[in-house]
């Protein structure tokens, strides 16, 4: 008669689940305590599935062990809820928000496509925030009282509107990614959105540079290059193009030719992915010059306009360096960026030279409008703004030289009859 019985009453728990696996008749285990609870052992009988039994049959909520007992019984009222708002019940074989947060953290480190800086800032947030307060939550109780009690709210204590959003799409997406992969047979944060836990506005923040602070500005960077030319150089190519940090730290004197007055920046250096092509005009094409022979001078003849005593282009963290000096805590490289913007739209060049000079992602109709003669724009827009520079003392620095490696000590020398030469046409260090 016993070797009939398929299902068993017990006081569940993963000890009795383990004791109960020797008994090859039973099949199903309950717990009058949660009679809709139900565990099923699969063929090998160290594992197993739970399911919650409702109105409209078997619903499987995941696998044994990976799932315990207490986890799945503290989570029985969420999963309730679910199967009566049919959001769906079952998980995966993961059995929390950490187990799936590392997955995803592992595959983007592995991801090509992402820069180095994504990675980082994703990592960062992985590991500072989402690891830390949702780590232990089982993926079966994510719910949004769950993630307002154990992220949303915290965060916003203490940390910027932008950044809590920032580590909200994270989450939100490594859901998406794990349910798209057939990792998860649910996403739980399917329609929870940023806006179901806050209404503040993620701003744009104003530049702490403006019009009028560009003599001061110029003055500045002209009082560094004679100690610091690199920094100071890095600092005016921003300023001149509208560059970023990154596309500018990693520039190569292959990328420079003076022949031509251009400048290429190739597509795995911008934020865009898509190659940047900025003209020179003759006042950058002076300073590039001048620079180039003094780093020829102090015994560099590498590759980069802005090299690490590594041989490898200024990393991330000691190009923000540079702008920690630089700025004193006043701005940053990117209210260089913003400033260089601004001052275009001031000069009266149209909003979309603007937008192709600042290497912001464009539609495709824009691109094929405008690619006929982008290069001519590109360079009349840049001459008027270097042209506007130079009544704020650019004129000075580009009229400089006998600049010498920051390392030398050596100060900037001011040669006018040498500043007077005509400009060398040719590319610069071809690689």
């Amino acid at each position: 008669m016993s070797a009939q019985i398929k299902t068993l009453t017990v006081k569940l728990s993963d000890a009795e689940i383990q004791r109960k696996a020797a008994l090859g008749h039973v099949r199903d285990l309950r717990d009058a305590s949660h009679p809709a609870l139900h565990f099923r052992y699969w063929k090998n009988r160290a594992r197993g599935s739970w399911y919650l039994l409702g109105k409209r049959g078997w619903h499987r909520i995941g696998s044994f062990p990976e799932l315990g007992t207490k986890q799945v019984v503290a989570a029985l009222p969420d999963i309730r809820l679910r199967v009566g708002t049919d959001t769906g019940v079952g998980i995966s074989q993961w059995a929390t928000t950490g187990e799936l947060l590392t997955w995803y953290a592992e595959r983007m480190a592995r991801d090509r496509n992402l820069s180095s800086k994504r990675k980082n800032t994703a990592a960062s947030v992985m590991k500072c925030h989402l690891l830390p307060r949702l780590g232990d939550l089982p993926l079966i109780s994510v719910t949004k009282a769950q993630l307002d009690d154990r992220l949303m709210w915290p965060m916003q204590e203490s940390i910027s509107i932008d950044y809590v959003r920032l580590a909200f799409q994270l989450l939100a997406l490594a859901f998406r990614q794990a349910l798209k992969l057939g990792l998860i047979q649910a996403n739980p944060m399917a329609g929870i959105k940023f806006s179901d836990f806050s209404k503040a506005k993620v701003g744009v923040k104003p530049s702490r540079l403006r019009g009028g602070q560009l003599s001061d500005l110029v003055a500045r960077l002209h009082g560094v290059l004679p100690t610091a030319p690199q920094d100071g150089l890095l600092a005016l190519m921003m300023l001149c193009h509208g560059t970023r940090i990154g596309e500018t730290r990693q520039a190569r004197w292959s990328h420079i030719c003076l022949a031509e007055g251009e400048w290429f920046i190739p597509a795995e250096h911008t934020k865009t992915s898509v190659e940047h092509r900025l003209p020179l005009t003759q006042q950058v094409r002076a300073l590039l010059i001048r620079y180039r022979e003094a780093q020829q001078a102090n015994g560099y003849d590498g590759q980069f306009l802005f090299p690490a005593r590594n041989g490898k282009p200024l990393s991330e963290s000691q190009a923000c360096a540079v702008f920690t000096r630089l700025g004193r805590g006043e701005w940053t490289s990117h209210d260089l960026r913003k400033l260089a913007r601004t001052g275009w739209a001031d000069l009266g060049i149209d909003h979309l030279v603007g937008e192709l000079l600042i290497n912001h992602a464009m539609g495709h109709n824009v691109k094929v409008y405008i690619q006929s003669d982008v290069m001519a724009r590109k360079r009349d827009a840049l001459e008027q703004w270097h042209a506007h520079l130079d009544q704020k003392g650019f004129a000075l620095i580009h009229g400089l030289t006998g600049v010498r490696s920051g390392n030398s000590g050596k100060s900037l020398e001011a040669a006018q009859d040498k500043g007077r030469k005509a400009i060398q046409e040719t590319t610069i260090g071809e690689v």
